[in-house]
């Protein structure tokens, strides 16, 4: 009698349930967002805590991809689940309890929102942390741990990041920047997204084929701009590449040049179905890169300080910009080495006020500060700045001047001062910041475009600054990120490695196929 009805209860339910799972939105793949990105040198002794990399978290994540806001098409047709990521101003050395703090976080909220079909990793690959040769690989491997190997990864880097083989199997599709500088960072972060979203909406799922080659080259990204040869028709060469049949993408990381670790180094890799057009695409690029290893030089006139002084006090063109490359606190260096700032403080062409006007961006300097903000603007002080990190090129500086602007509320910086010596104008900052937009200098009320002279911290000019320029030259100053790797002493990097080991043998540069994430034994 029970099974009876139970029956007559199925005929009469069937035709209900079938309507109502024809009227069921098709479930929308889930997507997990992670990722820390740092530059951080190993020729520094500068040391990066966990508060460096500003973490966002949740919702706020998405404040880093304007093409996932909440009304794109993208955001829309998946279930996401940001966790946590943070991006800090490359530096030194990532302390381990800082590594440890940040990865142990995103792991619990990795697990609180499982499972997933993907996750979108967004690093940038030339992280160092105390007693870790691989961080990244080390990262991902936990991950992977966590979630299974079933879960597609794409992972998205800068140019300038390592990929070592462990990050490679780990990772089912990757990629990273096509243009130094990297004007295109939103848009390499939108590919592998775009990448990741096509494999799960089309049910392809990863990719039968991953082409990994090392090629043993190590240069600095001064000398790999993609602005100009042979960088820019290196690079012109991937997109080609990637619209093979059989393959999805395509990439070359130049590496990081400042830390001494195995993995740093080029690297080329591509992804896709069709094996045979993997390895070509591979193989051709790599190759490519090796052809032109001699072609190679910086992007713009390099001096000494004092010779870029004195082109900058002869010329007519305003702007003249001076990079002081060694300390570029965007490619991992300290950015309160003292030595350039002594220099053109003791040259005799800046002592008076009335004298060539220079601004000098910047120097960190808190008991400056403190003092121009118990000064206030217009008031003179006297202060010692920089050098509290990396003093082996020059001590902490007495800066005798006149406060000309205080700004407060910098994310980097927190406060800033203008102090005036002779006729020079120095930036100190609370804490370090890259000057790398006009703004950063019109808020301070100084006028960068009608200076005699602008001294910034960095290496190649971001586009604001070479745009702005009259004329620029790159000092080989000393600092954390020297330009001139041989003074610098790697003993831990791969060899022989170019341009270190000039007289190297010819490399096997053939194809070597990744396991899938799924088939590795980890």
């Amino acid at each position: 009698m029970f099974s009876s009805i139970i029956s007559r209860s199925a005929l009469f339910f069937a035709p209900l349930l079938f309507f109502s799972c024809q009227l069921a939105e098709p479930s929308k793949p889930r997507i997990a967002i992670a990722g820390l990105a740092i530059e951080s040198s190993t020729f520094s002794p500068a040391k990066t805590e966990a508060e460096a990399f500003l973490a966002r978290e949740g919702e706020a994540v998405f404040d880093y991809y304007p093409f996932l806001a909440s009304d794109t098409p993208r955001r829309q047709a998946i279930d996401w689940v940001p966790t946590l990521r943070g991006h800090a101003l490359p530096g030194g050395i990532v302390t381990r309890q800082a590594y440890d703090k940040l990865v142990g976080k995103t792991l619990d909220m990795l697990k609180a929102g499982m499972p997933y079909d993907g996750l979108f990793f967004d690093i940038h690959g030339a992280m160092s942390v105390e007693g870790l040769e691989d961080p990244e690989g080390d990262f991902i491997a936990k991950i992977r741990d966590l979630i299974g190997t079933e879960t597609v990864i794409s992972t998205s880097m800068d140019l300038h990041g390592n990929v070592s083989e462990r990050l490679a199997t780990h990772s089912d599709l990757i990629t990273c920047y096509r243009m130094a500088p990297h004007e295109d960072a939103i848009q390499s972060k939108q590919r592998a997204v775009d990448n990741l979203i096509d494999r799960l909406t089309s049910g392809k799922g990863k990719p039968k084929f991953k082409a990994w080659i090392p090629v043993p080259i190590l240069l600095p990204g001064e000398k790999t701009s993609t602005r100009i040869e042979p960088g820019k028709s290196l690079y012109a060469k991937v997109p080609p590449q990637t619209e093979k049949e059989g393959v999805i993408d395509a990439a070359i990381w130049i590496g990081y040049a400042w830390a001494d670790e195995p993995r740093n180094h080029a690297v080329v890799m591509v992804t896709g179905d069709d094996k045979q057009a993997v390895a070509s695409s591979a193989e051709t690029l790599a190759n490519a890169f090796w052809n032109v290893r001699h072609q190679f030089d910086f992007v713009a006139p390099t001096a000494t300080l004092e010779e870029s002084i004195d082109r900058a006090l002869k010329s007519n063109k305003n702007p003249f910009i001076i990079s002081d490359m060694g300390d570029n606190p965007t490619a991992g260096g300290a950015g309160d080495v003292t030595w350039t700032l002594r220099e053109l403080l003791n040259n005799n062409a800046f002592k008076q006020a009335d004298g060539p006007s220079v601004i000098y961006a910047s120097i960190p300097g808190p008991e400056m500060i403190l003092a121009a903000e118990k000064a206030g603007v217009g008031g003179r002080v006297a202060a010692k700045v920089g050098a509290a990190v990396d003093d082996r090129f020059a001590p902490p500086l007495l800066l005798d001047g006149v406060v000309e602007a205080l700004r407060q509320g910098d994310v980097h910086a927190e406060t800033e001062a203008v102090i005036r010596v002779g006729s020079i104008r120095v930036i100190v900052t609370k804490k370090r910041k890259p000057y790398h937009y006009e703004k950063d200098f019109t808020q301070l009320n100084l006028d960068p475009r009608n200076s005699d002279i602008v001294v910034v911290k960095i290496g190649y000019l971001v586009p604001e600054l070479y745009e702005m320029r009259g004329d620029w030259i790159m000092a080989l100053t000393p600092g954390g990120v020297d330009q001139d790797l041989e003074r610098l002493g790697h003993k831990n990097i791969k060899r022989p490695m170019y341009p270190l080991d000039k007289e190297m043998e010819q490399p096997d540069l053939s194809a070597r196929f990744i396991p899938l994430s799924h088939q590795a034994e980890f």
